[in-house]
């Protein structure tokens, strides 16, 4: 039995359908779920270390970092009988988009930190990391990752590129 029948199985058979027709939103809520606890350790990793007076540049660094993984698991799995394009130019798509998604990621921080000074000296250090975590791990996120949904499906994997049905012992179980 593969990961998900046997996670499809857990699901009562009323939100099994619902599941199955939203597969691939779960599958992208997923991947971010993954890239977030990446994106979140890379972002603390430097703004308490390395980076400790450039928060927005420790942001940026975290969200590149968080992109490439993102790429290979939503090419891989989320968006896999989507596209078709030629890897190339379904990257450069990817990257583009993603490119955007990092400013959308980051404007809540510095809007945080240098249009409401939710920083120290202006505020606690308590105050400054409850900002900076819900300005970039939660604002910035919510906004970021509603315009990937969109733009990936829209322009990197649209369903006119799709590609060929797997065969049959690749599909997911539809019941």
């Amino acid at each position: 039995m593969s990961v998900v029948d046997s996670v499809l199985a857990r699901i009562p058979q009323r939100y099994r359908e619902l599941a199955i027709r939203h597969r691939e939103l779960l599958k992208f809520g997923t991947v971010g779920a993954i890239t977030f606890f990446i994106d979140t350790g890379v972002f603390y990793a430097l703004k308490l270390s390395v980076l400790s007076h450039k928060p927005v540049t420790s942001k940026i660094i975290a969200v590149l970092v968080a992109t490439l993984v993102s790429y290979v698991l939503n090419r891989e799995w989320s968006f896999r009988t989507r596209g078709g394009r030629q890897r190339h130019s379904e990257a450069t798509l990817y990257f583009a988009i993603s490119a955007i998604g990092v400013g959308l990621y980051s404007a809540p921080l510095w809007v945080s930190r240098y249009l409401l000074h939710l920083q120290t000296p202006y505020t606690s250090r308590i105050v400054e990391e409850i900002a900076d975590f819900t300005a970039a791990q939660v604002v910035g996120l919510l906004l970021g990752m509603a315009f990937r949904w969109w733009a990936f499906r829209k322009w990197v994997f649209p369903t006119d590129h799709a590609q060929q049905p797997a065969p049959e012992r690749d599909r997911e179980p539809v019941g």
